[in-house]
């Protein structure tokens, strides 16, 4: 239970660290662009505790679920230079007004210069950005502690294991029984630890090296040449021919029905076992890329998953180990991992830093969606206004100045409902039908 708390705590720290850098990375280069900074928080909800250093307070809040900074004038007035009007009626009309006034109370007389929809659009975009390249950052490093310094596993050209007899791949029986043929590989004599050195006089550098000279070769004798406890040795094995499923790339081959492709191959009954090889520096950025490629799948499908979710939350079905959780999800796994004592120490920890650098490519892409209140969504304010002025510019019209934002707050804030209804739905589903790795 301790080492599961443990997990735990450890994802809570990590979040609550990724979210105090994605803020300093928008804090950072607004207090270079001269923007005044009101406050700069980690959490929601109530303060736990703050402390204000010069024009910024700084603090903690309860719900550790994102992070913001309150910066001068986020919202420019109807016309530049212009003040708040009145709420005209209407509920959408009294939030964009309410918007507006709040974003001017926080404009210090004498220091309007310093309002964030005053800076050029350029400088805007680099402090918006400035978060989930924060986030991007963070994962690369861990990301390249993973692979560089602890290693991943991999397939290796030792023998793991061994089977007694062979079975058809479409049998429904798993185990041995008394008639079966005993494995080519049992009948040569090979052990779980020996290691294949050559085959056939070919040297082997990978198991796939393996598989490629063992499944052409049914009845055909192969000379394997093994390292048994430092000593060489060679024995001949004749590989039997059996049903295994296609593969294709490590990927079994499906047919049309949707059903794994059998074919006759040549079989010995070994299997590799597995070993942890560091990756060079070359690795770290494709798998990077290759985490970003799938949160970007999963963000595309998000509507399909949600339902999902919604039917193992509420009904029988399973949930997807590959589909969206929530922070109370990422805990359960980490304390999952933390908790396992069939694994080393060591790997537990890499996988908890692999969690930990997934979460931080889920935030990167997650805060560049083009919508409010996501940074994505600034982002794309900006963008917009910089084509306007360049139209009118092209077009010898006059200045067409900022964007009124304030007009989207009623979107922002059915984008805010709609994450916050996913999120309890996440949640609910993590403690009534959690995802398991294990």
């Amino acid at each position: 239970m301790v080492l599961y708390i443990v997990g735990v705590l450890s994802i809570v720290v990590g979040l609550a660290v990724s979210i105090a850098l994605h803020e300093l990375g928008h804090f950072a280069p607004a207090k270079w662009f001269g923007v005044r900074v009101g406050q700069f928080m980690i959490g929601f909800g109530p303060t736990i505790v703050s402390r204000r250093r010069g024009e910024t307070e700084y603090g903690l809040k309860w719900i550790p679920l994102g992070g913001y900074i309150s910066m001068s004038g986020m919202y420019p007035p109807v016309k530049e230079g212009g003040r708040a009007r009145t709420a005209s009626t209407g509920f959408f009309q009294t939030l964009v007004q309410d918007a507006r006034t709040a974003s001017a109370d926080t404009i210090v007389e004498g220091e309007e210069q310093r309002a964030f929809y005053r800076l050029p659009v350029l400088k805007r975009v680099i402090i918006m950005l400035g978060g989930p390249f924060m986030n991007l950052v963070i994962a690369v490093v861990l990301y390249g502690v993973l692979l560089m310094g602890f290693g991943i596993p991999q397939l290796s050209t030792t023998i793991g294991s061994v089977n007694e007899c062979v079975l058809p791949a479409s049998s429904e029986r798993q185990e041995c029984a008394p008639g079966d043929a005993a494995s080519p590989g049992a009948e040569a004599g090979l052990l779980p630890g020996d290691r294949i050195v050559a085959i056939d006089g070919e040297a082997v550098e990978s198991w796939d090296d393996v598989t490629g000279a063992v499944r052409p070769s049914a009845g055909e004798p192969l000379s394997v040449e093994i390292e048994r406890e430092g000593a060489p040795l060679t024995v001949t094995v004749t590989p039997l021919l059996t049903e295994r499923f296609a593969v294709v790339d490590g990927e079994v081959v499906e047919g049309p029905d949707g059903e794994p492709v059998l074919e006759e191959v040549g079989f010995v009954g070994v299997g590799a076992a597995f070993e942890t090889v560091r990756q060079p520096i070359t690795e770290v950025l494709p798998a990077v890329g290759d985490n970003i490629v799938r949160v970007v799948e999963i963000i595309i499908s998000l509507p399909q998953r949600m339902i999902d979710v919604a039917q193992a939350a509420f009904g029988t079905e399973e949930r997807d180990p590959n589909g969206p959780i929530s922070v109370v999800g990422v805990g359960r796994i980490a304390g999952e991992i933390a908790s396992l004592d069939t694994i080393p120490v060591v790997d537990r920890i890499a996988n908890i830093t692999g969690v930990l650098a997934s979460l931080n490519v889920a935030l990167f892409v997650f805060n560049l969606i083009p919508l409010l209140p996501l940074d994505g969504g600034h982002v794309a304010g900006a963008l917009w206004e910089g084509l306007r002025r360049r139209i009118a510019k092209l077009f010898g019209r006059p200045e067409p100045g900022p964007i009124d934002t304030a007009r989207l707050v009623p979107i922002t804030l059915a984008v805010v409902l709609v994450l916050g209804a996913m999120s309890a739905l996440l949640i609910y589903a993590d403690i009534v039908n959690p995802v398991s790795i294990f």
